[in-house]
């Protein structure tokens, strides 16, 4: 594949379309419930994950420039005014960055385009922090 056709690919596509996205996110939340070092974050979700796992597919598969279907089923993302009831601090972003890191790794994502989408991850993780430390 040249320059060209990668460009025109979404990252959906280039991630593995709908199956490549749930094997990211299902090893994501696997990796935060069984990994000691994510307890951070996983204090932030309910039990079972199975919502959240749902609702990171769905976000990320429109986000990535699949289906939408986040919008289609609760409108705007607004991911900041979303996370805003619980404390986000430097800890808990550095906890969500380093979990999907080790899952994309886990799932082998391209290295190229597992640094494209840390560098996004970053700033939207920065962004979300509500607390301060």
């Amino acid at each position: 594949m040249n320059i060209d056709e990668a460009q025109e690919r979404t990252t959906y596509e280039l991630i593995g379309g709908a199956t490549g996205l749930r094997e990211l996110v299902d090893r994501f939340y696997d990796l935060m419930e069984l990994e000691p070092e994510f307890a951070g974050i996983r204090a932030m979700h309910p039990t079972p994950l199975d919502s959240s796992r749902d609702k990171l597919y769905w976000f990320l598969s429109g986000w990535m420039g699949g289906p939408d279907m986040y919008i289609e089923r609760y409108g705007h993302p607004r991911l900041r005014a979303r996370h805003l009831p619980y404390p986000i601090a430097s800890d808990e972003r550095d906890q969500w960055l380093r979990c999907m890191a080790w899952a994309m790794q886990d799932v082998k994502v391209e290295p190229a385009l597992q640094e494209r989408l840390m560098q996004s991850f970053s700033q939207t993780a920065d962004w979300m922090r509500n607390r301060a430390g």
